[in-house]
């Protein structure tokens, strides 16, 4: 016998969903077809919980993809002709502003405030300088020596800044110029780490300053470097322990040539820096003698 089949009873009813076959949405039940509202109602009140949950997602993706941004891109570099304070921007906690506060007081000779800007327990490394400055005391005999030594003409020029403003820390590249014009070989790099001081302000507590060497060895620094770490790989016991106390042998050193070079050397250089002297001073005078005749027999017809 062949059996009929209604297509009225398989076909979906005319106002209801067109995809309720799909996974997670039910047909209506065959009672509620003379009133499929509470159906459609249903799964558009489904459709609604899925898309705030699709939205939240993205809201999430979206504030995850700002944190990262945000710490990635903490890092700025400018390069400046004339750095100034106000363009460091609206941050109070800026190590540009205290990079840049520090060489200002540095130029302008202003100890006082140039010492609101150290830690106590600050740390400078020169690397012109056989060992490290320890301590807010130290450095500033140091500031101190070094603004004698500038004299009234000499000043710092920053050329680049960067800062990182998440992580607290400065580099910066600089030159000196006397009467605005650049002194050569003195060009360097300084790389400072801040901290929070009192009245949450930030403080240096860490200066790391690399200075152009006037003497360029070129290939010779290649050789030099070959021949060490050979003598490093033929001996690494020695090598180890040189490398984890280099002040100890700079200071064996030191005490090698106080003890048996200092008695030679330093009267033979005492000798010549008194020779130079005195040999500026009759230049000096004979200068003197020559502008006292020009002014005192040319200068006036």
């Amino acid at each position: 016998m062949s059996a009929i089949v209604s297509l009225s009873s398989v076909l979906p009813h005319k106002g209801t969903f067109p995809f309720a076959s799909f996974k997670g949405w039910s047909s209506p039940p065959r009672a509620s077809r003379s009133s499929d509202k509470p159906w459609i109602v249903a799964n558009q009140g489904r459709s609604t919980i899925i898309n705030s949950h699709i939205s939240r997602r993205q809201a999430e993706k979206k504030r995850l993809l700002l944190v990262i941004t945000t710490k990635t891109r903490t890092t700025k570099c400018l390069s400046v002709d004339d750095v100034d304070v106000t363009s460091a921007g609206s941050d109070p906690i800026s190590p540009y502003v205290v990079v840049n506060s520090l060489y200002e007081y540095i130029n302008a000779k202003k100890l006082k405030e140039l010492g609101d800007l150290i830690s106590v327990d600050c740390t400078f490394e020169d690397c012109s300088f056989p060992f490290p400055i320890q301590g807010k005391k130290e450095a500033m005999i140091f500031f101190q020596q070094l603004t004698s030594s500038m004299g009234q003409n000499v000043k710092f020029r920053i050329d680049r800044v960067c800062d990182n403003s998440h992580e607290l820390t400065a580099a910066i590249n600089w030159h000196l110029e006397w009467n605005k014009t650049p002194i050569p070989f003195t060009r360097g790099c300084s790389f400072y780490e801040c901290t929070m001081g009192q009245g949450s302000s930030l403080v240096i507590k860490k200066a790391l300053v690399v200075i152009e060497s006037p003497i360029k060895p070129g290939g010779i620094v290649l050789a030099l470097l070959r021949n060490v770490t050979a003598l490093f790989d033929e001996f690494p016991t020695a090598a180890e322990w040189f490398l984890q106390s280099p002040h100890v042998i700079i200071r064996f050193l030191m005490r090698m040539y106080s003890t048996f070079m200092a008695p030679v050397i330093n009267p033979l250089m005492a000798g010549y820096f008194k020779m130079w002297t005195l040999i500026a001073r009759f230049f000096t005078l004979g200068i003197q003698l020559l502008l006292y005749i020009s002014n005192k027999y040319f200068g006036k017809d």
